[in-house]
């Protein structure tokens, strides 16, 4: 019976993505999808698409292989263009180069497995590589995402939050992020999905079973300081390199905790935000701060 790994959310992450490689090759699976987001929220895009493109694995588009995509062809507002806010993904976008563009640009937004005919994989949902599906996706929201699915079985990621869910009939499975988990663990995290002949109606059934693996978030910190992503990028990178350090989303938090302050991205309602989310200790021990040439309070 075959087994298929599939794995998403790698966010430019090369130690996870390596750990994760050797983590597939130990268990031996037939075949291997990556559900989206190589790219995005880290700064070692254009290595990441080169060592999936090198094994030959089929990929889905993510929305962050949009967003960068958006932004090298100049299809984002005018204002996003030079807004310091934006300098990361700016930066994400010119890190990649152009052949590893085009093979993000060509990529469906859904795929089917060779081996499992039965198994729908996206990044977020059938309708949108933009909305996920997690541990708070309601009954009804999950039927009214369901309603048009044509298999039995749905993986797909973008949450960052690995989920296995059975809906009736159908299987729902969320990889989990295998750069940047939200879930509280840094674990590198993806799926494996097990056939099993099913003796009553001589049918296939599909069982997953998530890995989490282990991997040096110590090279990652210097990866970030070493390519200059932490200092180009700015705010948005250093609330990045947070997320890295806390398992948990904080760049979107962020956004959401100004939006509702009418404020705007800066280091002082950075440091605001951070102490108000109880993260600013977390922060400091990693080395992540503002700019020694910009005083906390200055908008940037």
């Amino acid at each position: 019976m075959p087994r298929i790994a599939v794995l998403a959310d790698i966010h430019a992450n090369v130690p996870a993505l390596d750990a994760v490689i050797a983590d597939i090759a130990a268990q031996r699976v037939d075949e291997v999808v990556v559900a989206g987001d190589l790219v995005g929220r880290g700064p070692l895009g254009s290595a990441v698409v080169r060592r999936i493109r090198v094994l030959g694995w089929a990929c889905v588009r993510g929305n962050h292989e949009d967003y960068l995509l958006d932004f090298r062809a100049g299809r984002v507002p005018v204002g996003w263009r030079g807004d310091p806010a934006w300098a990361g993904a700016r930066w994400m976008a010119e890190e990649l180069s152009e052949a590893d563009a085009v093979f993000l640009d060509a990529l469906p937004l859904t795929h089917t497995p060779r081996l499992g005919s039965d198994i729908r994989i996206v990044h977020g949902t059938p309708a949108s590589n933009r909305e996920g599906i997690g541990p708070w996706t309601t009954d009804a929201q999950l039927a009214g995402i369901l309603a048009e699915l044509d298999a039995p079985v749905l993986v797909c990621a973008h949450t960052h939050h690995p989920l296995i869910r059975t809906f009736g009939a159908r299987l729902v499975v969320n990889t989990g992020s295998v750069g940047l988990p939200f879930n509280g663990d840094p674990r590198a995290q993806y799926v494996i999905l097990d056939a099993e002949p099913d003796a009553a109606d001589d049918a296939i059934r599909w069982h997953a079973e998530h890995r989490y693996v282990a991997y040096d978030r110590d090279q990652v910190r210097r990866i970030y300081r070493d390519t200059g992503f932490l200092e180009a990028g700015g705010i948005v990178s250093a609330l990045l390199a947070l997320e890295i350090e806390t398992a948990r989303s904080v760049l979107v938090p962020y956004l959401v905790w100004i939006e509702k302050r009418g404020g705007t991205p800066s280091w002082s309602t950075w440091s605001a935000f951070l102490d108000e989310a109880g993260w600013a200790e977390t922060a400091r021990a990693a080395g992540i701060h503002a700019p020694r040439s910009s005083a906390i309070g200055v908008e940037e």
